[in-house]
């Protein structure tokens, strides 16, 4: 009975997790702020610039520390206490939300300042991203890791409903800086939250190997493990070939549907709703659906509906379309994510979520969402969403045609009759 009645509530663990349900109200109501200085800061590109290469250089440059740091800074989360990079990390990802106001606001925004400050995100973001994925676990344990990365994307996809429709009566009452301050503001509530959550004093592993040492027996485990391979592989099509759709929203806004920033915020909304729902839906049904049953459907639903908008023509007939496109795309990832934590010894964890936070995040803007911009501007938006659309539907048919066997299907804790255990050694140095 009590499986049951998790399995139809997806907030239960909001009840029974004091540590998670401070850390998720924290990060949710600071994400409404990062979603509203999202879509300002892709449409004040488009203002300054009129270009969609330069609006998906934006959010590439903003990628390029993680690219070049974040394996590096993986070693260092799994050396040192989680909770304190985070807390610092968004200590310093509210300065940069107030420089990128302070700009706006009087004046001084130029292009340059605009990149310039989107790089120091990425570089703060290469160590906080790791280090806030791997904190989940610590936050609820291994049996409950599946239901908190879900409801964590749920708050990640409410934000993501609200931040932009804010966002849209912001620009319009106040002006776009104003997006930017509000931001800076929202991360007081993260601040607190990170400072009430109380955990086990941390204590550093006596016998833990030099961080070069640590880095490439990191590097060692990822390559020779199929299973981190498969998951990766996945992770970096849709990451490259996918998810770019939404960086390139403020060019699909105007160019693809004649919308101004009011039709973009609901076109980020009608995404956000759509990951809500499925990120609220999975959290529900985790404890019954099998893992690779779930994923190879969410990929295929994915690329399908990407490859639907690029024939799309009115702002109607794309927010369904949207709605699913963001239902399908958090299932996809949160699934990819829960595998990828469950397959992995703690000890690795952090380098890992490393390689997964380059890839979902400086990968995905660095080689995508510039590609996309480039093709976008050479041929045009549709053709850009569509050619990417099409590569992913290839891509999905062709790799589950060969999964490992050793995946875990049930979630973790609860074993299935089919299920084959995966012990997998760390080599020691």
């Amino acid at each position: 009975m009590v499986v049951v009645e998790r399995a139809r509530n997806p907030f239960h663990i909001l009840k029974t997790q004091r540590n998670f349900r401070l850390f998720w109200s924290g990060q949710t109501l600071s994400l409404i702020g990062t979603w509203m200085q999202s879509m300002a800061q892709g449409w004040l590109a488009l203002e300054l610039t009129n270009s969609p290469l330069l609006v998906g250089l934006v959010a590439s440059i903003g990628a390029l520390p993680i690219v070049f740091f974040s394996l590096p800074a993986g070693v260092l989360v799994d050396r040192h206490d989680k909770l304190r990079l985070v807390t610092i990390g968004q200590a310093l990802l509210a300065t940069q939300a107030l420089l990128l106001w302070w700009f706006v606001w009087t004046g001084h925004i130029t292009i340059g300042w605009l990149l310039a400050l989107a790089a120091m995100n990425g570089l703060v973001a290469s160590l906080e991203i790791p280090a806030r994925q791997s904190l989940i676990i610590e936050l609820v344990g291994r049996a409950e890791l599946g239901s908190a990365i879900a409801l964590n994307s749920s708050g990640f996809n409410l934000a993501r409903v609200i931040g932009p429709s804010v966002a849209g009566l912001v620009i319009a009452r106040l002006g776009l800086a104003w997006c930017f301050g509000l931001n800076a503001m929202s991360y007081s509530m993260v601040l607190l939250s990170l400072v009430m959550i109380r955990l086990p004093r941390w204590a550093a592993d006596a016998s833990r190997p030099t961080a070069w040492a640590g880095f490439v027996e990191g590097l060692h485990y990822m390559r020779s493990t199929p299973e981190v391979v498969f998951l990766i592989r996945i992770v970096m099509a849709y990451a490259v070939l996918g998810v770019p759709f939404i960086a390139l929203m403020p060019v699909i806004a105007r160019d693809m549907l004649g919308t101004g920033a009011g039709g973009y915020g609901l076109l980020l909304g009608s995404v956000g709703a759509g990951g809500l729902a499925g990120a609220l839906v999975l959290a529900g049904m985790l404890h019954h659906v099998p893992r690779m049953t779930l994923l190879p459907r969410a990929c295929m639903a994915f690329a399908a509906l990407l490859l639907a908008l690029s024939f799309v023509r009115t702002p109607v007939l794309a927010y369904p379309i949207l709605f699913g496109a963001g239902f399908s795309m958090i299932v996809n990832s949160a699934v990819a994510n829960e595998l990828l934590q469950t397959v992995v010894p703690d000890a690795m964890r952090g380098r890992v979520m490393a390689l997964y936070a380059l890839i979902v995040i400086g990968l995905s803007r660095v080689v995508g969402a510039f590609a996309g911009g480039v093709v976008a501007d050479a041929v045009g938006i549709d053709w850009s969403i569509g050619a990417s659309a099409a590569l992913l539907l290839g891509f999905t048919a062709w790799i589950f045609s060969r999964p490992p066997a050793a995946l875990p299907v049930s979630p973790p804790g609860e074993p299935t009759p089919g299920d084959v255990p995966l012990v997998v050694p760390v080599q020691p140095e």
